[in-house]
């Protein structure tokens, strides 16, 4: 198991209705660090935007344990989900399963929207040629739901878009269970989180 340090945990934590996912963007000098030390520092970055998540939320002490698989572990009932590209991190606590997921908008090939979803998920989206936003809504989606759920992304297509709530909203039908899911759009990016029945505060810094 990978320990480091641990959040501690007011009892009003366990009360919190609003989560606060925080997004971080990359310095631009980034990208010139070679690949190791980029990932070091994208890594570095998401846990910043958790500290701040986790500020935001009443918690202190912000810091992460995971177990051999690299799964997040929850802390004395408080869980929390990283994510960084190449631009943007992202972190978010919260007193249930959470998941967060960013990407880019660019242009992807046919063959990943099979790999995404099935045709019947894709016939719920009104679908505009050379607009790809509808295809990252979906996999961010995804992501967000099976990282709350601790699997991975061998269960994608097991993972179903169940309603198109708005054009900030959908529902994800997975292990059973329904998984409300809010997106944030930024900067050509969208960030999608597991959002059930909490209100979402979204920072961008």
């Amino acid at each position: 198991m990978n320990k480091e340090k641990k959040f501690h945990i007011p009892h009003s934590a366990f009360r919190i209705r609003t989560l606060y996912p925080v997004i971080l963007a990359v310095p631009e000098t980034v990208a010139d660090l070679k690949p190791r030390d980029r990932v070091t520092f994208l890594s570095k970055h998401a846990r910043k935007a958790l500290a701040l998540s986790a500020e935001k939320s009443g918690i202190s002490g912000v810091e992460i344990t995971k177990d051999e698989n690299g799964v997040p572990l929850p802390f004395n009932g408080i869980y929390w989900s990283i994510t960084h590209k190449t631009k943007y991190v992202g972190g978010v606590v919260s007193p249930h399963p959470i998941g967060l997921d960013i990407e880019k908008i660019q242009p992807c090939s046919e063959g990943l929207y099979k790999k995404t979803a099935t045709e019947e998920e894709w016939s719920l989206m009104d679908q505009i040629k050379d607009d790809f936003t509808p295809f990252y809504r979906y996999w961010t989606s995804k992501e967000a739901a099976l990282k709350a759920a601790t699997t991975g992304i061998k269960d994608l297509l097991k993972c179903r878009v169940q309603k198109i709530t708005d054009d900030y909203h959908l529902v994800i039908n997975y292990q059973k269970k329904r998984w409300s899911i809010e997106h944030y759009f930024f900067d050509d990016h969208i960030a999608s989180i597991v959002q059930n029945d909490f209100t979402i505060a979204w920072t961008i810094g």
